[in-house]
């Protein structure tokens, strides 16, 4: 079997591959896997029409709303499931700390020079207060792991319940007494400003938002009428439209964090991304079901990891 990988130094944490399989770096006509990695990202377009037997992409990220537009219809799309968990969840956790004891504002009274101690200062700990989880996968759980010493009540949510995610159906009761609601969500035709105006009214006011999943899943209008409103609080990784552009009113809103989709850029993202590639190879060549299965064709259904 064919893999189409990038010539990186990388490859070696591919780790050991069955006889048989032969890595290429150009594509020749009965490749049948290809790896997603950085270094080729711009190239995918062309790469798909030379090859005809593709049968699997490897992506390098969590979401691959960006891959599926250009994937040819029966090839099978795989997630990067485990390769961001722990990046995306620490930078989730950086957020609602820096939000919850008012960094943001500390920072700009030190630019300034002003010691802004304040008496009636009501900031509150993390024990006891309750995160909403909407989009509850293994970035998720990484999350509520890391939340759990904080003694904070995880509610995970995800498209199908489980025993540690509740139905979408729930989120009408929830969200009111949520302190905090992580929106982790992939961007499917389903998801769309699924945080839309009725989702952010239903929050509890002075509840914070967390959104590192994908900027189009929360209708940003709303959000801004209601970060305006000083209704709500909000750290986004990722925004619509994204690089938000200079002008925009995101920008100038109260009580916001803004990062450039950045929660998954550390030094260790594309390792991790090949070990799972090597690991995806052997599984492929071994019969054995794939992970991070995402869909087959140009309409796709996400499925469960």
């Amino acid at each position: 079997m064919k893999v189409l990988v990038p010539d990186s130094p990388l490859r070696a944490e591919l780790g050991p591959l069955p006889e048989g399989v032969k890595l290429v770096a150009e594509p020749e006509p009965d490749v049948e896997m290809l790896v997603a990695a950085p270094e080729i990202a711009d190239r995918l377009p062309e790469l798909f029409k030379s090859l005809p037997r593709l049968r699997v992409v490897q992506s390098f990220s969590a979401g691959v709303d960006w891959l599926v537009r250009m994937v040819p219809a029966g090839v099978v799309i795989c997630r990067a499931v485990g390769v961001h968990d722990a990046s995306v969840a620490d930078w989730a956790m950086a957020a609602m700390l820096a939000m919850q004891r008012r960094l943001p504002e500390f920072i700009d009274s030190q630019r300034r020079a002003q010691w802004d101690r304040r008496e009636d200062d009501e900031s509150a700990d993390f024990e006891g207060q309750s995160v909403v989880i909407v989009g509850h996968g293994s970035i998720g759980r990484a999350l509520a792991a890391r939340l759990e010493p904080f003694g904070m009540r995880v509610t995970g949510i995800a498209q199908h319940p489980r025993e540690d995610a509740r139905p979408t159906s729930a989120l009408p009761d929830l969200l009111p007494l949520a302190d905090v609601v992580v929106d982790l969500l992939p961007l499917t035709p389903e998801t769309e400003k699924f945080v839309n105006r009725d989702f952010l009214a239903r929050m509890k006011p002075g509840a914070l938002l967390v959104n590192a999943g994908r900027g189009r899943t929360v209708d940003t209008d709303a959000l801004v009428s209601v970060l305006n409103a000083g209704r709500i609080r909000a750290a986004l990784d990722v925004t619509d439209p994204e690089p938000l552009p200079s002008g925009h009113p995101l920008w100038r809103a109260p009580n916001i964090l803004i990062t450039p989709h950045i929660a998954g850029s550390v030094g260790q993202w594309q390792q991790r991304g090949y070990r799972l590639a090597g690991e995806q190879i052997r599984r492929l060549v071994a019969g054995q079901h794939l992970v991070g299965v995402y869909a087959a064709g140009p309409n796709p259904t996400p499925r469960a990891e």
